[in-house]
């Protein structure tokens, strides 16, 4: 097994295996439940993190990083003019939907 992502929160992993297992790819988020020893340990080894088999890992950090690239797509505001990224349908800042 080879870690091919980890994030501060849980969600972001969990939705990373959510990418991969739609593609086929099987995968297993580790330290789920290990937040509350970032105190004992080092905050980064508390991170949830996600694991892909040897053989599935180019193809997994390939499909993450197409992932990531369109997440940060920003578009601007037509009312308030705040960018936004790609995730976001409504203004984070005013609510007025993208178009």
């Amino acid at each position: 097994m080879k870690l091919v992502y980890s994030n501060q929160q849980l969600f972001l992993v969990v939705n990373a295996k959510n990418i991969l297992e739609n593609a086929g790819i099987e995968s297993q988020v580790r330290n789920e439940f290990i937040a509350g020893a970032a105190g004992d340990i080092s905050p980064f080894d508390a991170w949830p993190e996600l694991w892909v088999n040897e053989a599935s890992f180019d193809k997994a950090q390939e499909l993450l990083k197409m992932h990531e690239s369109i997440q940060q797509t920003l578009w601007r505001c037509n009312e308030c003019g705040e960018e936004n990224t790609s995730a976001f349908e409504l203004c984070w800042n005013c609510g007025k939907h993208s178009e």
